[in-house]
């Protein structure tokens, strides 16, 4: 457990993010940039596991793990997430702060903005103005996802929201929609993308690819299973290994635990887990892996886990009156109108969704081989003089090599390249 009396936690706090000390300077909270966290499991070879807390408990439950086990963690939301979800970019980092402050400090964790997604030109222009703003509420590390566009547009694109954030936060870059199996990202893609990135003087510290996962439930009785393919994630991450970036790994809900437990062997440092956490909240029968069971047509709550059977009830109501199947995905969006009931059930009910969730939380910590993270994450900030964690990195080849005409070029309907 980390000692928040320590010479290297003190450091800590002084070290922290200008715009984290700004919000919180005489807080002891362990709010560290993402990019020291990513560092450091380099180092040690391990991934963190990286939550989506759709509800504000997902977060609590996290940190306790965190804490338990001397781990560094992160708490994220995604762009779309805040728009459905109870947790959101303005409340998020004030809960973190005050959950920690509960735990009495010492949790390292970073908040990160997950899935950033940018679709066109009114996407970008919308991003340039908003992530700023994301910064100024004390979040420390970004995915920019613009993933959806052909290669080229997705690299100037991300690098012109890139160049609007410190260099000094955390960066998280993607090629390749995640999607499921079927397309998988390419050597080609990545080293163009991370390549191209580079020669403009961005420097991400992760890259997440499309290789297998999937967002949300394997739904069985369709034919979903998962499907990482971590041959193609190791052939990526050892190409773009040169320039300072390792993988980061979408959609582990419903991956079995011996196959996570193989991530760090693939240069997988980030482990994002969301629909499980959900599943935990609302009750969900799940199978050992955290995929929620809708072998009989439905999501099926259990009584003794997560919220009351009557919270339950009316979700089930809201949603056939939202015209939203029973095993469908779209249950995420009951996230937001039900947020505040769920917050508001008896401490007991609070109590046993947040047990659970620590408990899922500690066994991806494990797997992740996480544990003890946390003190390698106060080695790397004490090395440095100040707060700023910018890499130190140089363009390693001129942007020239990285024009709209020498972008791989994907046929969108079959996931092919043309030769």
């Amino acid at each position: 457990m980390v000692d928040i009396n320590s010479k290297a936690y003190k450091e800590m706090l002084d070290r922290r993010p200008l715009n984290v000390k700004v919000l919180w300077g005489n807080e002891q909270v362990g709010l560290v940039s993402g990019r020291d966290i990513y560092g450091a499991c380099k180092e040690l070879g391990c991934a963190v596991l990286a939550a989506n807390c759709r509800s504000p408990l997902t977060a609590k439950g996290i940190l306790r793990a965190a804490k338990k086990l001397n781990a560094a963690v992160v708490l994220e939301i995604a762009k779309s997430e805040a728009s459905y979800c109870m947790s959101n970019f303005d409340n998020l980092p004030e809960y973190a702060v005050k959950y920690s402050k509960e735990l009495g400090d010492g949790v390292i964790f970073a908040m990160h903005v997950d899935h950033y997604g940018i679709k066109g030109q009114s996407d970008l222009f919308k991003a340039v103005a908003h992530v700023p703003k994301l910064v100024e509420r004390g979040w420390s590390s970004v995915a920019i996802d613009a993933s959806h566009l052909e290669d080229y547009d997705n690299l100037c694109a991300t690098r012109d929201i890139a160049m609007s954030l410190p260099a000094y936060l955390g960066l998280e870059v993607e090629v390749g929609e995640i999607k499921g199996a079927g397309e998988l990202s390419t050597v080609e893609e990545a080293l163009f993308f991370v390549g191209g990135l580079n020669a403009w003087g961005i420097y991400p510290d992760l890259l997440a690819i499309s290789n297998g996962s999937l967002h949300g439930t394997y739904d069985a009785s369709s034919g979903q299973q998962e499907g990482i393919d971590l041959k193609r994630t190791l052939d990526i991450a050892q190409a773009i290994e040169q320039f300072g970036v390792s993988i980061a790994q979408h959609g582990i809900s419903g991956t079995p635990f011996d196959k996570v437990g193989e991530f760090c062997n693939y240069k997988i440092n980030k482990g994002n887990v969301a629909t499980l956490f959900q599943n935990v909240a609302f009750g969900m029968k799940m199978e050992d892996t955290g995929n929620a069971d809708t072998s009989s047509g439905a999501y099926v709550k259990e009584s003794a886990r997560g919220i009351t059977d009557a919270l339950w009830d009316k979700i089930v109501s809201w949603a056939d009156g939202e015209k939203i199947g029973r095993k469908s995905g779209d249950y995420k969006k009951a996230n937001l109108p039900f947020g505040k009931a769920i917050l508001e059930e008896s401490e007991d009910i609070l109590e046993r969704i947040t047990g659970e969730t620590e408990e899922w939380a500690t066994r991806f910590i494990k797997a992740l081989k996480g544990e003890g993270s946390a003190d390698k994450v106060l080695e790397v900030i004490s090395r440095r003089g100040d707060h700023n964690s910018a890499p130190d990195r140089s363009p390693m080849n001129p942007r020239s090599n990285y024009t709209a005409d020498k972008a791989p070029r994907r046929d969108k309907a079959s996931g092919n390249f043309d030769d």
